[in-house]
């Protein structure tokens, strides 16, 4: 089995300033944000639309504020909102992780339907335009997820290659042992927990999220966006792409204690991804019907 290497959350100490592994990721995740759009000022489409190196600033400045705010909202009130409506000042600590994809895409939504106005441009047009730069940046933050040995796994068997031991697990593995022990003695994980000092293999689910949610989405999206599209197509399929991916995901992951499992065994994250894939799926259909009758009239 694998064990997480348990990293030290702090990349480096400059003076009294500590810089965290999940800012970086952030950092990181923005900046293959801006050389996505970048690379796709050469594609004829985008160039027809004329964006430009500006836009790209300007893209950012609101898809930060989008991201922060919403991500860091999304996962209060989506999440933990009794405990941070009591301890207020919390909601501030973001460097100790707790973000929201759902909260950070509705903050990014709001964002460009601000940038949008203020450059009047149509907004799935802007929308389209960023699509394909998200996942990588997405990957990124779920590196850094990783990194902070968190949102870890379900326990799985130890004969499973990926079968990884988070230490941070430990009070969840001891919980999970006093809960099921028909289905520990069934897949062997007795032994196993005592061999490890108290704990157990689970799916390093962080992982499989930046591989689906993010290297597997970008190369779809990509792949996707490199012809002209009907305006919204490509948001569509983002939308569509991710959700499908993190519903699948969430089969592996970890609900978070605080919540469990909800309504017919599903998590907050397969809940709020349902939405998201009728969203996108309807979208998706009018866009491609908006082009057919385009064409239609124009014949």
């Amino acid at each position: 089995m694998l064990i997480h290497p348990n990293f030290d959350p702090i990349a480096v100490h400059i003076g009294p300033v500590a810089i965290r592994w999940y800012g970086l990721m952030y950092l990181l995740a923005f900046a293959l944000c801006i050389l996505i759009l970048r690379l796709r000022l050469k594609q004829p489409q985008i160039a027809a639309q004329q964006w430009t190196t500006k836009d790209i600033d300007d893209l950012l400045f609101h898809g930060v504020l989008g991201v922060i705010l919403g991500g860091r909202l999304g996962y209060v009130l989506f999440y933990q909102a009794d405990y941070y409506f009591s301890h207020p000042m919390q909601i501030l600590r973001v460097w100790e992780g707790g973000m929201s994809f759902h909260g950070g895409l509705i903050g990014v939504t709001l964002a460009m339907i601000l940038f949008s106005y203020k450059r009047k441009r149509p907004w799935l047009q802007v929308t389209d335009y960023i699509a394909p730069a998200v996942p990588l940046g997405l990957a990124a933050g779920r590196f850094g997820n990783f990194i902070n040995g968190e949102l870890w796994g379900r326990v799985t068997s130890p004969t499973a290659p990926w079968a990884m031991l988070f230490p941070d697990a430990a009070s969840e593995d001891r919980q999970w042992m006093l809960a099921h022990p028909a289905e520990a003695a069934r897949m062997g994980l007795v032994s196993v927990y005592q061999q490890t000092q108290g704990l157990l293999p689970r799916h390093p689910s962080e992982l499989y999220e930046m591989v689906l949610e993010g290297f597997v989405l970008f190369a779809v999206m990509w792949f996707f966006s490199r012809k002209p599209k009907p305006l919204g197509a490509v948001s569509a399929l983002f939308i569509i792409g991710y959700g499908i991916a993190r519903f699948l995901v969430e089969f592996t992951r970890q609900p978070d204690s605080f919540l469990g499992f909800l309504a017919m065994g599903f998590t907050m994250g397969q809940w709020l991804s349902l939405p998201m894939i009728v969203a996108g799926v309807i979208v998706m259909i009018w866009a491609y019907k908006r082009q057919r009758s385009s064409v239609a009239q124009a014949v």
